[in-house]
């Protein structure tokens, strides 16, 4: 039950980010935190990662309720005694429901870090945004580390 807690940690740190953001920077409004490299930037997207699909909430909406409820019944069913593989289900399911959040109360996601590699701007994201991307990655080596484990025991 303890990835019931980072889920919860996840959303409350994503929506309370989020608020401060809302409150106190117009859209647009840019603050350097570290100059050449790290910006908070307020924007608001109404589609995806990089701005895909941009004004079909209805998509979001329903992809979104049917990964829960899958990352649920998994968490339930799958991932107990496997805390990599549980962590990275509960940071999945933190970031999915922050962003759905957003879109069902204001029809669009707030994002604000901003980040800059040289001369390429990185997408303006979110703490669920974050957490959803950690948690794929966990979810990644967790895959590759149980398949050479059962590769392991195959020998």
């Amino acid at each position: 039950m303890y990835y019931y807690l980072i889920t919860l940690a996840v959303l409350v740190l994503d929506q309370l980010t989020k608020y401060i953001v809302v409150q106190t920077m117009e859209v647009g409004e840019s603050i350097t935190v570290i100059p050449g490299f790290l910006y908070w930037r307020s924007y608001r997207n109404t589609g995806g990662a990089w701005s895909i699909l941009e004004g079909h909430m209805w998509l979001f909406y329903i992809v979104t309720i049917v990964v829960v409820g899958i990352i649920i019944y998994i968490m339930q069913r799958h991932a107990k005694g496997q805390p990599l593989f549980s962590v990275s289900l509960a940071l999945i399911l933190g970031g999915a429901v922050g962003n759905f959040i957003d879109r069902l109360l204001h029809q669009e996601v707030v994002d604000f870090i901003s980040t800059v590699w040289g001369n390429y701007y990185f997408p303006i994201f979110n703490v669920a945004d974050m957490s959803l991307c950690v948690g794929v990655m966990l979810m990644l080596i967790y895959v590759f580390l149980d398949d050479r484990k059962t590769k392991g025991k195959k020998v």
